[in-house]
C-alpha cells in the first residue's frame, strides 16, 4: 500500500521516494532520474470501455513534446493483445479488428517498450487518470510500483484558462465550463476530429498543452 496523500510541497517527493524503495527491478531506476528540461510525453489510449475492473487497454500512443514542438516523428504506437473478449462496439469505436488485436503485443513487452520510451519525462493527457489507472494494472506486476512521473492533466489547464475568462461575478459562483474534448479543441482553434484515434488524440492534446502554456504566459 502506498503512503497516504500528504498535503503540501513535500507530498510528491515523499511518494516518489517511497516508490523508488518499492522498485523491484533496478533496471527501471531510470524512471526516477531528473527529467530532460522542457520535455513531456503526450499519452493516449484506446480502451475496451470505461470500467477499471472489467476493461482493458487495446492500443497506446505516446509521443514526445519538446518546448513548443510536438515531435510527432518521435512516437511509440503499440497494439496490445486482449486477455478478454472485446465488445463489438469498442472495436467499431476504435476502428480495430479482432485479427489485428490477436497479433498485438503481450502486456509485459508493451509496457517494457512504453516505460523505456517515456523515461522520466512528465506525462500529458486529457482525462489521463483513467488511462493511467489501466496502465498501472499492467506496470505494477512488472516493476512493483506505479508510474512515478508527474502527470499533467490538460483538462485542468483548460478549465483554469476558461475560468479566468469569466467575468468576476461568475467566478464567485458555480459557472459551468464545457470540458468536452471537442469543445476544448474548438475554443483553442485546433482541428476537431470525429472519433480521434490515440495518435490524433496524443498530437492534439500536445498542441492544446502548448497553446494553453502560451495563453498562461500571455
Amino acid at each position: 500500500m502506498e503512503p497516504p496523500l500528504i498535503p503540501g510541497r513535500w507530498a510528491q517527493a515523499i511518494r516518489r521516494e517511497w516508490r523508488l524503495r518499492q522498485l523491484k527491478d533496478p533496471a527501471y531506476a531510470f524512471l526516477f532520474e531528473p527529467a530532460p528540461a522542457d520535455e513531456w510525453v503526450s499519452l493516449a489510449c484506446a480502451t475496451s470501455g470505461h470500467d477499471l475492473a472489467r476493461d482493458q487497454i487495446l492500443s497506446v500512443c505516446a509521443l514526445r513534446v519538446s518546448g513548443q514542438r510536438v515531435l510527432a516523428s518521435e512516437r511509440l504506437e503499440l497494439l496490445l493483445k486482449p486477455t478478454r473478449p472485446v465488445p463489438p462496439e469498442a472495436l467499431r469505436t476504435h476502428r480495430l479488428r479482432e485479427q489485428e488485436l490477436a497479433q498485438g503485443l503481450e502486456a509485459k513487452e508493451a509496457m517494457q517498450r512504453l516505460l523505456r520510451f517515456i523515461g522520466s519525462r512528465p506525462l500529458l493527457g486529457y482525462y489521463l487518470e483513467f488511462d493511467l489507472a489501466l496502465l498501472e494494472q499492467l506496470i505494477r506486476p512488472l516493476i512493483g510500483v506505479g508510474l512515478p512521473q508527474p502527470a499533467v492533466e490538460v483538462s485542468a489547464l483548460y478549465h483554469e484558462w476558461q475560468f479566468r475568462q469569466l467575468p468576476p461575478y461568475q467566478q464567485q459562483g458555480d459557472a459551468a465550463i464545457d470540458l468536452r474534448y471537442a469543445s476544448m479543441l474548438e475554443q483553442l482553434g485546433l482541428p476537431v476530429r470525429e472519433a480521434p484515434d490515440p495518435l490524433d488524440r496524443a498530437v492534439l492534446t500536445a498542441l492544446a498543452f502548448i497553446k494553453l502554456r502560451q495563453l498562461q504566459v500571455g
